[in-house]
C-alpha cells in the first residue's frame, strides 16, 4: 500500500472516529449476512436506529456486560442481610 493510500485511510478512519463511529468485523453463516447488513443499515439511519435499539435492546439485554458492581446491585436482595458486626471487640491471637 502507498504511502498516500495509508494517508488516507488513516484519514477516513479518523473521520470516522469523530463520528463515534468503530469499525467492526463479524463473522456470521451465509445466510445470515443480508440480516447483519440489514441490522447495521438501521442502526445508522436515524429514523430507524431508536426502534432497532429498543427491539435488540427488549430481545438481547443491554449493550455493555454489567460490571460486577452493577450487578450485585441489580440483583434482587430482600431478606438478605448486608451488614455485619465489625467484630472489633474478639480476641485474635497473632
Amino acid at each position: 500500500m502507498s504511502v498516500a493510500s495509508k494517508r488516507a485511510v488513516a484519514a477516513h478512519r479518523a473521520r470516522l472516529r469523530r463520528r463515534g463511529l468503530v469499525r467492526l468485523e463479524v463473522h456470521v453463516p451465509r445466510g445470515d449476512a443480508n440480516l447483519v447488513r440489514r441490522l447495521a443499515k438501521a442502526l445508522g439511519d436515524p429514523r430507524q436506529q431508536n426502534e432497532a435499539r429498543m427491539l435488540l435492546r427488549g430481545r438481547f439485554g443491554e449493550d455493555e456486560a454489567l460490571d460486577l458492581k452493577a450487578y450485585l446491585a441489580s440483583a434482587p436482595l430482600e431478606g438478605i442481610e448486608l451488614e455485619r458486626d465489625q467484630g472489633f471487640d474478639r480476641d485474635v491471637d497473632l
